[in-house]
């Protein structure tokens, strides 16, 4: 088993050591898992949204067979007929009683669709909030691409130090401070993304 916890402990630090210098993908992958997670609530506000309809016309439906034996009570009591009118209200009681039941499960569902609501909004804001952040990076390691030409070509045309940092642009000590604070600003995301 430790050679194999070596070597899984080996690909993880590569793997760590990769997205560390490819924060790009990183980011790509924390919006894959967001845009997996918008599709499932999704999904879950679509099955609760049916449900609670349903649940509405169960609810609806035994309202009116309450209307239906209260009229018979009143029926069988005008007919002097006391053993139906008490088994019209039994009949009745137990239907109030399967409709609170109906109606508890619908307030139940209510309150799950509201907090799947929520969640769904929660999510698309740090989705748009990695989209940007995935946006700045890319332009970040383009203008450090773009830079990295441009600086060659200061050097080989006789460009001094002072001339050559003295902008901050290519220098190797900025460039490793700003891929620190990348590396910083992915690692708040990430802990703000599994609150």
């Amino acid at each position: 088993m430790g050679l194999f916890d070596d070597i899984n402990k080996f690909l993880e630090s590569r793997l760590d050591e990769f997205l560390n210098n490819n924060p790009h993908l990183e980011l790509q992958a924390i919006l894959e898992q967001l845009q997996q997670q918008e599709r499932e609530s999704k999904k879950l506000i679509l099955q609760l949204q049916s449900e609670e309809k349903r649940l509405q016309e169960e609810i609806l439906n035994v309202a009116k067979d309450i209307q239906t034996w209260h009229a018979r009570i009143a029926k069988a009591e005008t007919a002097r007929r006391m053993d139906l009118a008490n088994a019209a209200r039994e009949r009745e009681a137990a239907l109030l009683r399967q409709g609170n039941q109906l109606w508890g499960q619908m307030k139940g569902t209510k309150e799950s669709l509201l907090q799947a609501l929520e969640l769904l909004s929660q999510i698309q804001t740090k989705k748009q909030e990695v989209k940007i952040e995935a946006d700045r990076v890319k332009a970040e390691q383009k203008t450090n691409a773009s830079s990295v030409n441009s600086d060659t070509t200061g050097w080989a045309r006789g460009a001094s130090y002072q001339n050559y940092y003295g902008s901050g642009v290519g220098d190797p000590l900025e460039a490793q401070f700003q891929r620190l604070e990348t590396d910083q600003e992915l690692e708040e995301m990430k802990r703000n993304i599994g609150k």
